[in-house]
């Protein structure tokens, strides 16, 4: 590509303010396949010649450039889109240039609305373009005017072109939308006895009938008996207890091996395989970390980090104690070693077809391991998505996001008032930070149980699944504990779950009458139907005179919710256009005339806390 102009003390042309660009070009701006990279620049230059911006782009490995004229938005302000349409990185850029020939037609057009003289300006016109016709005064005028409107430019001699080549990183349309819902497979069953993954397959018609297509599933691996933890995170477990899956690692295998009471690997592709029947993913979760009984800290001990008496330093994060968990010691004489080792992780559960990971606390490796780590395995299987599970500082987040993780958990399950969840979600909506932070939420985890869901009964279990439904493209469950409402803490204060199923297996009645699943199978039948639902970067929020109301559109999708999970509140919402409209309740049914701007609602959490409306406005 050609960069300048062989002469810097010639480029006249100034560009800057290009935008999408995350840090200076550090990092990749993140699409989707088939979305549009609209790309602007203010590009401008000395003088009162006119000025030709032009957007460079191509897929990173082809050679050629393609270009596009860039369109004037004014005040020295160009834009233009190209489309991505193959996973991997793509590369764009601008260039500008003054165009002679450009600047002698503009004025030549004013010359002849003020009635001059053109005799001069059509030789002049003919020596920047090299066309006879212009300069043949044999002609008439108006026939060599006509000319000079359709003649074209000659290739610029001289150009600018910005300093920095940037990225666009393209992942599978399943990172801007996909609906996960995550479950423990020893758990299957139903009936608290373990399961295996054909029970399990047996499971997937009740996940997909949900509307579910990531099925993600906790560590499957071989789980330590050292210092296993027991019911309710007990520091001593008792003979039969379960333990925890996070704690990886057993005489029989470590990260790349099976719990022997799920299944074989035989029994786990053909998971995978009977999931893709059903239109799902299967998404594992990737755990960096070990039992005591784990293979490597026999085989390696580097990799781990002693204490002076004697003992390997377990998990803390005080004043909580893990003591049935080793971290990795990155700092270490065999750092290369163990960063190939992990690697080499993703890539083995890759090649028994699995493309979706959830990584565990990812803020607690480093930055430069997960850069490197996730270039090379996306350099190899561009198709691979992966969540990064931090809820830490806002900067640490975004920093793993640039470093490539294909979604975000979020601070939703803590944002909860009306003027919260305005203030969040316009940040993760609007915020330039959308170029590369895609947020996955989630009303529930095994880890976090909110006060929301401990205190607010049925109606706040509905609240938080319509907004994490409808305010994000990506969203989560961990079910079924959503589904059956599961709302008692293991203590007052705690987020913790009363019984967790963290430590046993749980037997659950997925068949209760009381069950939300046929509202959640409905609100993501609602997800997959309207597009406007399926991308983050259309959300606007209406005004409501009611402060327990929260109202907002996503295209002609429009929502409002009651936040109050104990009484009936009514309002009056402001969507913004005066004329006539009809609204249909995709939720709970029913279609109503609205007329002008402000229209009165009112929510009974005791019925249905939550409108989801099409908006049908009618023709002009």
């Amino acid at each position: 590509m050609e960069r300048s102009s062989s002469n810097p003390n010639n480029l006249r042309v100034i560009i800057e303010s290009v935008l999408p660009e995350v840090d200076c070009g550090r990092f990749p701006v993140k699409r989707v396949i088939g979305e549009e990279v609209r790309v602007e620049a203010d590009v401008f230059a000395d003088g009162h010649d006119a000025v030709v911006a032009e957007l460079l782009w191509k897929f990173s490995s082809d050679r050629d450039w393609q270009r596009l004229p860039m369109t004037f938005i004014g005040n020295d302000h160009w834009a233009a889109s190209f489309r991505v349409e193959k996973l991997g990185r793509y590369e764009y850029t601008v260039r500008g240039w003054t165009d002679p020939f450009l600047t002698w037609q503009r004025d030549l057009e004013k010359r002849k609305a003020a009635g001059q003289d053109l005799s001069v300006d059509f030789l002049i016109g003919a020596q920047l373009s090299g066309n006879r016709i212009l300069a043949d005064a044999a002609r008439p005028d108006e026939m060599r005017f006509m000319e000079a409107m359709r003649a074209k430019s000659p290739p610029p001699k001289e150009t600018s072109t910005y300093e920095r080549t940037l990225q666009v990183a393209v992942d599978p349309l399943r990172a801007r939308f996909s609906t996960w819902y995550e479950t423990f497979p020893r758990s299957a069953r139903g009936d608290g006895k373990h399961a295996t993954f054909e029970d399990l397959v047996k499971l997937l018609p009740y996940v997909a009938q949900m509307g579910f297509d990531v099925l993600y599933l906790p560590p499957v691996h071989p789980i330590g008996t050292t210092a296993r933890k027991g019911k309710n995170n007990a520091v001593a477990a008792k003979p039969g207890e379960v333990g925890s899956p996070w704690a990886i690692g057993a005489e029989d295998g470590g990260h790349k091996s099976i719990h022997s009471q799920l299944g074989s690997m035989n029994d786990f592709e053909r998971l995978v395989q009977e999931a893709k029947k059903h239109g799902m993913d299967i998404a594992l979760d990737i755990a960096f970390q070990c039992s005591p009984d784990h293979p490597y800290v026999q085989e390696h001990p580097k990799w781990f980090r002693g204490r002076p008496d004697g003992t390997v330093q377990y998990a803390e994060n005080p004043p909580k104690k893990y003591q049935d968990i080793y971290p990795f010691e990155f700092e270490n004489e065999d750092s290369l070693g163990l960063w190939n080792e992990l690697k080499s992780v993703f890539e083995f559960w890759i090649g028994h077809g699995v493309k979706i990971f959830r990584v565990d606390n990812p803020h607690t490796k480093p930055f430069a391991f997960w850069e490197w780590a996730i270039g090379e395995l996306k350099r190899a299987h561009p198709e691979v998505i992966l969540l990064a599970e931090a809820f830490t500082r806002p900067r640490i987040m975004h920093r793993l996001a640039k470093l490539g993780f294909s979604q975000s958990y979020t601070y939703f399950t803590w944002r909860n008032t009306k003027q919260e969840l305005v203030e969040y979600f316009t940040e993760l909506a609007q915020h330039p930070s959308r170029e590369y932070f895609r947020p996955s939420v989630w009303p529930n985890t095994p880890d976090i149980l909110h006060e929301t869901l401990q205190k607010g009964g049925r109606p706040a279990f509905i609240v938080r699944a319509v907004l994490a439904a409808t305010l994000a493209a990506n969203y989560g469950l961990y079910g079924p504990a959503y589904e059956l409402m599961e709302h008692l803490p293991r203590e007052p204060g705690s987020e913790e779950y009363l019984n967790s199923e963290k430590y046993e297996i749980k037997p659950w009645d997925r068949d209760r009458a009381d069950s939300l699943r046929e509202l959640i199978a409905r609100l993501n039948s609602i997800r997959h139907e309207n597009a406007a639902l399926q991308t983050d970067w259309n959300l606007k929020f209406h005004p409501v005179d009611n402060e327990q109301l929260l109202a907002y559109s996503k295209g002609d999708i429009l929502v409002a919710v009651n936040l109050d999970p104990h009484h009936a509140q009514s309002g009056t919402i402001d969507f913004g256009f005066d004329e006539s409209f009809e609204v249909q309740d995709l939720l709970g049914g029913g279609r109503y005339t609205w007329r002008g701007r402000r229209n009165w609602v009112q929510l009974n959490p005791l019925t249905l806390p939550a409108h989801v409306f099409r908006v049908h406005r009618r023709p002009a």
